[in-house]
């Protein structure tokens, strides 16, 4: 919890010093890169996590794997190291990218469906969260068999439930209920 707390306060200081130089997008594009790299690299994120390696040699090999990063992500190594966070710096790049996209009107949802989106039906399904709000929507389907049918909508905060599975439990709660 206190990691995140704080990948959240990195991440809002990187976004207002990138938004100062004008180079937001470039920078969310570092940590886009950072981030996937640290997900599909078990070595590279065990590297960061390990209290044992000196903080330097972390730098040393941070820089190795992106040798051409802007000046401000080496900056964020820096920073992270002189304060001893340079383990959630997966969570800065989680953290900045989720403020960056706020900060520029898009919006993640997830849609959950038995079976993977069509093409037309991906681009329906976009119209109409657009329509619901009125912002930019970054569209990730997640196929799950276990909801039978119908799909579950999730925008932020928000949810709407129309899986079949979800029916067959509230017509089954009001069966035990009666």
């Amino acid at each position: 919890m206190a990691g995140t707390r704080a990948a959240i306060r990195y991440a809002k200081a990187v976004l207002t010093l990138s938004l100062d130089k004008k180079n937001a997008d470039v920078i969310n594009d570092d940590l886009k890169l950072i981030a996937n790299t640290i997900k599909e690299s078990v070595e590279l994120n065990d590297m960061l996590n390990n209290s044992v390696i000196k903080s330097e040699t972390k730098k040393s090999a941070l820089l190795a794997v992106f040798p051409k990063l802007d000046e401000v992500t080496t900056g964020l190594f820096d920073v992270l190291i002189s304060n001893k966070r340079i383990h959630i710096l997966n969570d800065v790049a989680i953290k900045y990218s989720e403020l960056f996209d706020a900060y520029n009107g898009k919006e993640k949802a997830t849609v959950t469906t038995a079976f993977p989106l069509t093409g037309d039906l991906e681009v329906k399904v976009l119209a109409k969260i657009k329509e619901l709000t009125n912002k930019a929507v970054e569209l990730e389907n997640i196929v799950d068999e276990n909801i039978l049918g119908g799909f579950i909508l999730r925008i932020g905060d928000k949810q709407y439930d129309a899986s079949i599975s979800n029916k067959l439990n509230k017509l089954k709660r009001e069966f035990t209920l009666n």
